[in-house]
């Protein structure tokens, strides 16, 4: 990257795309069917449009009618402009993705905002890594507005400039982000797929553990497990030092613990749960049921987790593990969640009425090796993908930070 930031062009951001927000669509005129309404959950954090994740359309003649010169077009960088927050540097940061000709056709909704170049002027995938920048996320963060729902609009765009340099070295430094970009996304799904793994190798080996098609001995939940009831003030001594975890610190599936902070970091002023080593931690509220982790280290949990301890010498803690974590069981639990009438959790009374398989204790160890290699192989995807990420971040910083 050849020539520093600071000494390219600086254009209004209108001047260097063109942008419309999409209308605002109000939930009467929702259908089961017709044309697919973009909305801003459809836009991921992984840089792709998922269009699962919603099921809102409008009518074919009302988009017709109404809505017609709100219709995507293959190519154009739609990004989420409400349902956005601020990263840990305090600065705010959106979602934005290519529109696909399967994604087609697709209307724009409110919150959703897509942008084209301007022909032999700019580029659209250099506005891409450009929008994850600090230029770009310094001015949009003094734009937004809201306090629970944090937005920004084309008003806002409009008051942003970008520094572009000639069409060739935009083309340029797209190509060297693509590429860093990919090393990291393929970094990341090979992640994704050896999570799916374990789950795998546990139903093949102990098979649909909640219909027990292998009839193994079954003991209830209280004679195997207990759940812990001690709880600590988090503002004095050690437990303040503690390390505290809440439901949304635990991934789904995996267990995966993330942007973790002691009591006092997390300002905690009420009592929590106090969890020991040989804790699991299962989270009881819906819909965090499948986040089941095993810290193996002692700390602080919120109310809404349940820390469960092994009483049984015939129940090994990684097949208990991956049993909470079974999808089969999630789905009792989700059921017994769905039937609270206030807060849709599961109480420890439902818990202990549960049935725990209870597989010939080898085979439960055969099973806990294999975790604790995999565990190990883990390790290092994880800091692979470590450093995929820190390469791309690396670029960014060199294409869009001033220097050359």
């Amino acid at each position: 990257m050849s020539r520093s930031s600071s000494q390219w062009e600086r254009y209004e951001l209108a001047d260097a795309y063109w942008f419309q927000e999409g209308p605002g669509v109000r939930q009467w005129q929702f259908q089961n069917q017709g044309i697919k309404l973009l909305n801003v959950a459809n836009i991921t954090t992984s840089g792709t449009i998922d269009l699962d994740k919603t099921d809102r359309y409008l009518s074919v003649e009302e988009v017709e009618s109404k809505y017609k010169h709100f219709l995507v077009d293959e190519g154009d960088l739609v990004i989420a402009s409400s349902g956005i927050s601020f990263d840990a540097d305090g600065f705010l940061r959106t979602r934005g993705a290519f529109v696909q000709k399967e994604h087609l056709p697709l209307c724009m909704n409110t919150s959703t905002i897509r942008f084209k170049s301007k022909e032999n002027f700019s580029d659209l995938r250099f506005l891409k890594y450009w929008l994850d920048s600090a230029e770009f996320r310094l001015q949009i963060s003094r734009f937004v507005t809201g306090s629970a729902q944090l937005n920004f609009g084309p008003s806002h765009l409009k008051e942003t400039s970008i520094s572009l340099p000639p069409l060739p070295e935009q083309q340029r430094i797209a190509t060297i982000l693509d590429r860093a970009d990919r090393l990291r996304r393929t970094r990341r799904y090979a992640a994704q797929l050896s999570e799916t793994f374990l789950q795998a190798v546990f139903v093949r080996m102990f098979g649909d553990v909640v219909k027990n098609e292998m009839q193994w001995d079954v003991a209830p939940f209280e004679d195997v497990c207990q759940i812990s009831t001690e709880m600590v003030d988090p503002r004095v001594e050690p437990y303040c030092n503690y390390l505290h975890i809440g439901g949304d610190n635990i991934e789904s599936v995996t267990g995966n613990l993330s942007e973790l902070h002691t009591a006092k970091q997390d300002k905690l002023i009420s009592t929590n749960f106090l969890f020991e080593p040989n804790h699991i931690l299962f989270s009881k509220i819906r819909p965090k049921l499948r986040k089941v982790a095993y810290p193996r280290t002692r700390g602080l949990c919120s109310a809404d987790i349940y820390p469960i301890s092994i009483i049984t010498e015939n129940l090994n803690v990684f097949f208990f593990l991956y049993f909470l974590r079974s999808r089969e069981f999630t789905q009792i639990v989700e059921k017994l969640a769905e039937s609270r009438t206030n807060i849709p959790k599961v109480n420890r009374e439902e818990l202990a009425e549960q049935n725990i398989p209870l597989p010939p204790l080898a085979l439960q160890e055969k099973f806990a090796r294999i975790v604790q290699q995999f565990e190990r192989l883990r390790a290092q995807q994880r800091e692979a993908e470590r450093q995929a990420e820190h390469l791309f971040q690396t670029l960014l910083h060199r294409a869009f930070g001033g220097e050359g």
